[in-house]
């Protein structure tokens, strides 16, 4: 009798695991396929050749990736000179406040943290308009054009791009021994000796990742730009919210799939040489 109950608990439990395991990769399978299909269809979009968007589509073509220079080159220009001056500020700003929040407790730690990350948590249509009404603010006290010039689009991605960079420099630090800084400084290294010698390159993954991920938001930000563009300062996620509004062709699946080609391919040669995927886990 108490052997027939073990082995029926046995039996029970082993269908249980297996049932878990199967739910397991199930979940995983949907998160793929949620993920990895819409990818895939915006590849095989990209393709068609034909204005109208057709299916099946009556041939293939890869001319839409040629239009894409001609089509969108300035707003690209715009948002690369964005994307690349967001991530040099924010690293100027961000590292140091990253290093001081990770190295040194003093009063008031907590709250400094917690407003240099509060603008992850407020949605970006919001963000945009108060900063384009503070910018419009400063322009009237100071006659300075900020509103529609790249200046004031600079200043307003950092504001999007520094909370990343101080959360993976804090992250690069977390598991970093201090004994090298202390080291360093008990055979007479000066304190900005130590930071430049020994704390920077330890943080060299989390400073590659940050400023990836400040590029990858600040180039493909929209809600912030659609207040603060003008013409001539068109940014290329506004560019194409315009191309829509007029055509429905697949040149805009081939702009996202150029995209998606230029991230990942950095990426992937990012984190051959620096392993920006420990910092980001």
């Amino acid at each position: 009798m108490n052997t027939t109950l073990t082995l029926n608990r046995g039996d029970a439990g082993r269908r249980a695991a297996s049932l878990g395991r199967l739910g397991i990769w199930t979940l995983i399978t949907s998160g793929l396929l949620i993920i990895f299909v819409p990818l895939l269809l915006t590849v095989y979009l990209s393709l068609f050749d034909e204005k109208l968007i057709l299916f099946p589509p009556p041939g293939y073509t890869l001319s839409w990736y040629a239009a894409i220079l001609p089509n969108f080159g300035g707003a690209i220009v715009v948002s690369l000179e964005l994307a690349l001056s967001s991530v040099v500020g924010s690293l100027l700003l961000g590292v140091p406040a990253g290093i001081a929040l990770s190295r040194h407790r003093f009063r008031g730690v907590s709250v400094i943290s917690t407003l240099l990350l509060a603008p992850l948590t407020i949605p970006g249509i919001a963000l945009g308009l108060a900063i384009f009404l503070f910018l419009v603010l400063i322009e009237t006290s100071t006659s300075w054009p900020l509103t529609g010039s790249l200046l004031g689009l600079i200043l307003s991605h950092l504001v999007i791009t520094l909370p990343w960079v101080v959360r993976l420099s804090v992250a690069s630090l977390i598991n970093h021994d201090r004994a090298a800084e202390e080291a360093a400084t008990s055979l007479g290294a000066r304190p900005l000796t130590v930071i430049w010698r020994v704390t920077l390159p330890a943080m060299r993954s989390g400073i590659v990742a940050a400023g990836l991920f400040a590029f990858i938001f600040s180039f493909g930000n929209l809600e912030m730009a659609l207040f603060l563009v003008a013409p001539g300062v068109t940014t290329l996620p506004v560019a194409i919210l315009e191309y829509l509004e007029y055509h429905i062709d697949p040149l805009v699946a081939s702009v996202a799939v150029a995209q998606m080609v230029l991230v990942g391919g950095l990426m992937l040669i990012l984190d051959r040489f620096v392993r920006i995927g420990k910092v980001v886990r």
